[in-house]
């Protein structure tokens, strides 16, 4: 099945400021959220951000704040977004497809794709833009996903899928800002 951006949302899990400088790679990490985020806003795909105990961990990284607004933002305390019911509200919501990035990747980012499949949701988990403290913890999650049906992707598959095609003025501005 393809992502088609008609019926995805983008959701960043708790790219948060105290939080991401313990994360591998953590700026690698960010550097593919804000490129998808950036990608998803030019194709019209909504994007939703939560935050795990903002009072703790702080609220969303400056840079993806910049690029959302307050109302795309949900707070919560249960690690899984779902469980936490703070993602109904938000924009984009009830589409079916759901491409995940965030931190970190064995907990709140594992728990909340995991229970958006039980929910029927079609999950994509973008690989290069999840991220935990250890690597091995994210190895673990990811493996996890895969088997529970959660699809592994690439920022780049999800921008091609998103574009379905060449040859249009919206493919070759997305291509010269985004796909160098």
């Amino acid at each position: 099945m393809l992502m088609n951006r008609g019926q995805s949302v983008l959701l960043v899990v708790d790219i948060q400021e105290r939080l991401l400088p313990h994360i591998h790679e953590g700026a690698a990490v960010l550097d593919h959220a804000v490129w998808l985020v950036k990608v998803a806003r030019r194709l019209g795909v909504p994007v939703m951000l939560s935050e795990q105990y903002p009072k703790g961990i702080g609220p969303t990284v400056a840079v993806l704040r910049g690029l959302t607004s307050p109302e795309d933002i949900a707070e919560k305390l249960h690690f899984s977004c779902v469980a936490a019911r703070c993602l109904e509200r938000l924009p984009g919501a009830a589409r079916p497809q759901v491409v995940v990035v965030g931190t970190e990747s064995h907990v709140c980012v594992l728990q909340t794709v995991l229970d958006l499949r039980a929910q029927g949701k079609d999950v994509f988990v973008v690989a290069e833009a999840v991220g935990s403290r250890r690597p091995s913890d994210k190895e673990l999650a990811l493996a996890r996903m895969r088997a529970q049906g959660v699809e592994i992707v690439s920022r780049e598959m999800v921008a091609f899928e998103w574009l379905k095609q060449a040859g249009t003025n919206e493919f070759r501005e997305i291509s010269r800002e985004f796909l160098k």
